[in-house]
């Protein structure tokens, strides 16, 4: 990891009209955030806070009202090419098979869709390539419906990663499956990352999952969404499962949710 910024937030504000601009009222406030190339970060906090708006705005899909962004040495001013995104849901097309999911990127951003008929043999030999990596060898021909719900998530995953994005943005990928899975595709994307170390965003609502994977886990606070702390995990890598049982990572999880724990007996007083 460089210590060169990749990503670089400069007291950015976000009201999502121009009403509400006028009335200062704000989905994001005062947000200041300088992630180094290759870094690891996860962003956690309360349901409503204002996580899924900061994703907005770090993918291009939302100017600031306030403030700067720029990202791998530019200011941002729309949808970013140079990111991959993957959600909760895999969102995969029924009527593709799972290499022709993955290919998908591929088909229709440039600078790869003028090129997709010429170099469709490329292209599909390191779609197939990725999803033998994530334990999908003899897969890549099925369709969405004969994969568990964890194989269309290392699916989805590949398919953000597919045109060699520098940053990966997840917006709580593993939230919908069990647990045994869910940390299976921990093991998943560490390795990705460890292998390749584009920047990743992850926001999840899951403390441990935060923990073994992040460099660094920011806290943010109810709606208007700031950041109100931030926590370099200083675990070694690489992690393995193991390390979730030790009273060092118990410890920083119970650190990190003492912060939520605070924000919500601070909303309850107010709300009496």
């Amino acid at each position: 990891m460089s210590g060169a910024t990749f990503v670089d937030f400069r007291d950015v504000w976000l009201a999502y009209n121009d009403e509400l601009l006028a009335a200062n009222q704000f989905a994001v406030e005062d947000i200041n955030l300088q992630v180094r190339e290759g870094e690891f970060i996860a962003i956690v906090g309360p349901s409503g806070c204002g996580k899924s708006t900061f994703m907005k705005l770090a993918t291009g899909l939302r100017r600031p009202s306030k403030g700067s962004i720029i990202i791998g040495g530019q200011p941002v001013t729309g949808p970013l090419k140079i990111s991959g995104m993957a959600f909760q849901a895999p969102s995969l097309l029924p009527w593709r098979t799972t290499v022709q999911n993955v290919l998908l990127p591929l088909e229709i951003v440039e600078p790869y869709r003028s090129s997709f008929r010429a170099r469709r043999a490329e292209y599909e030999a390191r779609a197939r390539s990725l999803l033998q990596g994530v334990g999908l060898a003899g897969y890549e021909d099925k369709y969405p419906w004969q994969l568990s719900g964890g194989m269309q998530q290392r699916a989805s995953i590949c398919r953000a990663l597919v045109h060699e994005p520098k940053m990966l943005l997840l917006d709580e990928p593993f939230g919908a499956l069990d647990a045994f899975t869910r940390e299976e595709l921990w093991n998943t994307l560490r390795d990705l990352w460890t292998a390749r170390r584009f920047n990743v965003i992850l926001v999840t609502h899951d403390l441990r999952e935060a923990t073994y994977l992040a460099d660094t886990v920011y806290v943010m606070s109810r709606s208007p969404g700031r950041f109100v702390a931030r926590r370099e995990i200083d675990l070694p890598r690489p992690r393995d499962l193991e390390i979730t049982y030790t009273p060092r990572f118990t410890d920083i999880v119970h650190e990190l949710r003492g912060h939520i724990g605070a924000m919500r007996r601070a909303g309850a007083e107010v709300a009496q």
